[in-house]
Parts: structure tokens; C-alpha cells; sequence
């Protein structure tokens, strides 16, 4: 048996760090970041608690990792020809995937509302937070403004709301919530009405 090349190595690396992401993903989503411990998570993962480390240098690391890699994964579809402006089309392109998105990985949504509702857990990562969110909520003003909205900011804060609260109660009940429905409404009061 040859030895393992260095491409080799870093697949190795990358799936064991995919797999310890998911687990936590999975034990903060279920049990609360705190009751979480880093050994609780490498049992889980059938990893050492030492190799854990060779990862991710603190429970709040890899927190923190999961947070901002699932917000990247949805931030792709705002502006996705990245022009720095919001067309209308592309505002209701982003309303569908972000939608689906919460549906496809409902328990990150689960556990991202959950924090963002713990005050000492969103202290952890709160400043970063808001810099990956500025761009967009910079966008969202300039575009709301650009189509007359009376009071831009105001409706960047209820555009946010809205589709916050439309995540958070899917994520606590999914099976039951009509989302099908409530993004057809979503679409229909922000297309354009010509």
C-alpha cells in the first residue's frame, strides 16, 4: 500500500471536519449550545476529543463556523450577478431560494433562530454577524428607495422581520407550515405592479 498523497490527506481532513460540522450542527440544533460539550461531540462523531481540537480550537469556533458557512450558503443568492444593485427580479429570486433553503436545511435554521434569541451566545459572533449582514441590508435600503417605498428603512426592517419570522416558525414546524402558500404571498406583494 503506497502512502497517502497530500491531495489524499486534505479529502481525509475535509470530510472528518464535514462530519464533526454536522454533528454539533445537529447536538446545538437539538440540545442547546451549552449542554453541548466538545466530548459529547466527538463521541458522536467516533472521533478523539484531542483530534477535535486539531480542527477547531473551541466549542465557540466551531459554532461560529457553522453559523457564518450556512449564511454564506444563502447570501449567495442576493445580488448573485454581484453589480452591488437589487433588481426586482432578483429580489424574488432570492425570496424563493431562501425559502428553499430553509427547507432544505431546517435543522441549521432551527439552531441559527435559536441563537439568535440567547444574548451571551450571540455576543460570541454578534459584530461579525452584523458586518456580513450590512451589504445586504445596504442593498435592500438602496432598492426599496429606488422603487419610491416611502420610508425605505423601515420597510428593510420589515422585509428582514418578515422573512425571519416566516424562517423561525417553519423551522420550529416545519410539517404543519404552509409555506408553499406564504411564499406565493411573499412574491405577490413584492412584485412589481405594473
Amino acid at each position: 500500500m503506497s502512502p497517502r498523497t497530500p491531495k489524499q490527506f486534505e479529502e481525509i481532513r475535509e470530510e472528518k471536519k464535514d462530519l464533526i460540522t454536522q454533528v454539533a450542527l445537529e447536538l446545538f440544533a437539538n440540545e442547546g449550545f451549552h449542554t453541548t460539550s466538545i466530548s459529547k461531540i466527538a463521541k458522536k462523531a467516533k472521533i478523539s476529543k484531542g483530534l477535535m481540537y486539531n480542527y477547531f480550537e473551541s466549542k465557540e469556533g466551531l459554532l461560529k463556523e457553522i453559523i457564518f458557512n450556512g449564511i454564506q450558503d444563502f447570501m449567495q443568492f442576493f445580488d448573485p450577478n454581484h453589480d452591488g444593485v437589487i433588481t426586482n427580479e432578483e429580489l424574488l429570486h432570492f425570496i424563493a431560494q431562501f425559502l428553499k433553503t430553509i427547507k432544505d436545511n431546517v435543522v441549521y435554521w432551527r439552531l441559527f433562530f435559536s441563537l439568535m434569541v440567547q444574548v451571551p451566545v450571540l455576543k460570541l459572533f454578534e459584530g461579525e454577524l452584523w458586518a456580513m449582514f450590512d451589504p445586504f441590508f445596504k442593498m435592500l435600503h438602496s432598492y426599496f428607495e429606488s422603487e419610491g417605498y416611502e420610508d425605505p428603512q423601515a420597510e428593510v426592517y420589515f422585509f428582514q422581520s418578515t422573512m425571519d419570522g416566516v424562517g423561525m416558525t417553519y423551522a420550529s414546524d416545519p410539517e404543519n407550515y404552509p409555506i408553499a402558500a406564504v411564499e406565493k404571498k411573499l412574491i405577490s406583494m413584492y412584485s412589481k405592479k405594473n
